[in-house]
């Protein structure tokens, strides 16, 4: 099977990135999945599977965010032995970086090149409003444009209500109400797959991503599992990053649920979550408020008042901390970095090979 690169999103400025690597043993691609350093790439000649080259490894080394993720376009190399490597990424038009659980402050990139970085949320079991915000932050942080999804909607008796209720949580951005199975509001979708663009969904396991993907396919392209009896909860069926094309053009790119996404670089994606809270701060007396309890304190009279609801108030809080507090860790890495006798060994080598 062939593919037509224009319908999975190759334009012009890919066409020019790629111009440096335009070579007879080298071929545009894009990746559709990532296993243990092994990618599946979608290109004119069909679906392949390409390792990394040596060159990428060694930047990688440096920043884990370089590595190749599904969505990516990169350019793949063949070998006289039938091997393939990707030997670049090209510059990422949008992406999806997530922090990682270690101790090193890296972060991971979940998707690239999305168009729209839609937030999926089940409307049954109740939504969870905080989770909205968290993936909304990394989904403006993103560069594509935000968008939410409210699945399963024939399982609720006023979906409407529901929708108004994360519309408030969420200034700014379109909430879509869906049912797969009805197959309600799925028209609004189809332009967000139409030939060239890509839709991504972030969300929890059972939020319905899969079957979503299916209904927008018209086929079962994605395996899918029951919600738990006891609790009404999804189990994780998709456990990769996948980009599906889709019949009409576009693709849909689908990502596993995640238990724990953490923010990595998110602070101007925080500031339009929480556009309201940050609207209200312009009121305070001083200009370095820091919004727990100093006087004047225009956020304080908000709660008081009861424009402000807490629990929005205590979401906005525990993101800010978080991102200080992995702002703090990155720059602490990076100093350590900088003092290191291996990066201050390199530095000197490239001084002393700079011509004179």
């Amino acid at each position: 099977m062939t593919f037509d690169l224009a319908s999975l999103g190759w334009d012009a400025a890919f066409v020019s990135a790629y111009a440096p690597y335009d070579r007879p043993d080298h071929r545009p691609a894009r990746v559709a999945r990532v296993d243990r350093g092994i990618c599946t790439t979608l290109g004119r000649d069909g679906a392949g599977r390409a390792s990394l080259g040596g060159g990428l490894l060694v930047r990688a080394g440096r920043d884990p965010v370089e590595l190749p993720c599904t969505g990516d376009w990169v350019a793949v190399r063949g070998w006289p032995d039938e091997r393939h490597t990707i030997e670049a990424v090209l510059p990422r038009r949008t992406r999806v970086v997530r922090a990682d659980a270690g101790e090193q402050s890296f972060g991971q990139a979940l998707a690239a090149n999305l168009d729209v970085a839609a937030v999926v949320e089940p409307m049954d079991p109740e939504p969870d409003p905080a989770r909205v915000e968290r993936l909304l932050a990394l989904a403006w942080e993103s560069g594509a444009r935000p968008l939410v999804i409210l699945t399963k909607a024939d399982r609720v008796a006023d979906p409407g209500t529901v929708a108004a209720q994360i519309g408030d949580v969420a200034p700014g951005v379109e909430v879509i109400v869906v049912s797969a199975r009805t197959r309600k509001g799925l028209s609004a979708l189809a332009p967000l797959v139409a030939h060239g663009r890509t839709l991504g969904l972030l969300g929890p396991s059972g939020a319905g991503k899969s079957t979503l993907v299916n209904a927008l396919a018209g086929a079962t392209v994605m395996a899918t599992q029951a919600s738990r009896r006891s609790d009404g909860r999804g189990r994780h069926t998709t456990t990769y990053r996948a980009l599906i094309p889709m019949p009409g053009g576009g693709a849909v790119l689908d990502t596993p649920g995640v238990r724990a996404v953490g923010l990595y670089d998110g602070a101007a994606g925080l500031d339009l979550v929480f556009a309201d809270i940050d609207e209200l701060g312009l009121g305070c007396r001083f200009a370095d408020c820091g919004h727990d309890g100093e006087p004047g304190c225009a956020i304080q009279a908000a709660l008081a008042a009861g424009q402000l609801p807490v629990r929005r108030y205590e979401s906005w809080l525990k993101l800010r901390r978080e991102l200080a507090w992995r702002s703090r860790r990155q720059a602490a890495r990076l100093a350590a970095e900088a003092k290191s006798p291996r990066r201050q060994a390199a530095a000197g080598a490239g001084v002393r090979r700079r011509p004179r």
